[in-house]
């Protein structure tokens, strides 16, 4: 299993410049093998897709509200195993937003990232590895950062039977006028229910990506749910709570997996 995390293009409050879910934003299941992470969760995992193999989100669908203005992506993500222990990911969104002024929608920034695991230790269940991951200014009508952006993260993981306990963070480089680049992390535990479902609750926090902003937590719950094979259904959504403001929002997320 694996994924990778990312917002496809969001670029409503709290937004992030994650690599390439998103939301894009992460899985293979089965059974007594260690839980999975990456979409629909907002936190990742280490363990990167089996080498030869690919996982596909599409469509994936983010959503963010804050204020009364809502952003959004619909993106298809592909990830291949491009070799033992190393995936590559690349996504290709939709954005979209609404406020004042009306709806916009266009194209997003693509996203590229390379996920290397490091550390496997099958005995203990313990795994890390690096994501990082760039988006490229390829958004239309002021739907992505307009520079090109970065994360460098670090991941692990610890399988514990049906349950398994994961997460980590990274520093985002974030150019622009009135932007700062900015950290973030997450923690997540999930579990296998039965043969075809996995509930997780995740929490993650991100300082203020520009100069006058402010950091969020943001809380979820997140399931999968195998259909036929090759097929599964991925989903997530909470609070998000803006620091030093109490300002309230929400994000969601819905994807189509599919596994060669």
């Amino acid at each position: 299993m694996s994924a990778s995390s990312s917002n496809f293009g969001v670029t409503g409050k709290g937004s992030r410049a994650h690599y390439g879910y998103l939301f894009l934003c992460a899985l293979t299941f089965c059974i007594a093998a260690p839980a999975q992470a990456g979409p629909p969760f907002l936190t990742d995992d280490p363990e990167p897709t089996a080498q030869g193999h690919l996982e596909i989100y599409a469509p994936a669908f983010e959503v963010e509200q804050w204020d009364g203005e809502i952003a959004g992506a619909s993106a298809v993500e592909i990830n291949y195993g491009a070799a033992q222990d190393l995936q590559l990911t690349l996504g290709l969104p939709v954005a979209w937003a609404h406020d004042d002024m009306g709806w916009t929608g266009g194209a997003g920034d693509v996203e590229m990232s390379a996920k290397y695991r490091f550390l496997n230790h099958e005995a203990t269940g313990l795994q890390i590895a690096i994501f990082p991951g760039i988006s490229l200014p390829t958004a239309t009508k002021g739907l992505g950062a307009g520079k090109v952006t970065g994360l460098l993260p670090i991941w692990a993981q610890q399988d514990l039977g049906r349950w398994s306990i994961f997460g980590g963070g990274g520093y985002s480089i974030n150019p622009g006028t009135g932007n700062r680049d900015y950290w973030s992390e997450g923690l997540a535990v999930t579990r296998h229910m039965n043969e075809r479902l996995l509930l997780g609750l995740e929490v993650n926090r991100q300082s203020s990506d520009s100069v006058d902003g402010h950091g969020s937590t943001s809380m979820g719950l997140g399931l999968i749910y195998d259909l036929k094979s090759p097929f599964r259904i991925l989903a997530s959504g909470g609070p998000i709570i803006e620091h030093g403001t109490g300002k309230t929002g929400y994000h969601m997320f819905l994807a189509l997996g599919i596994d060669y």
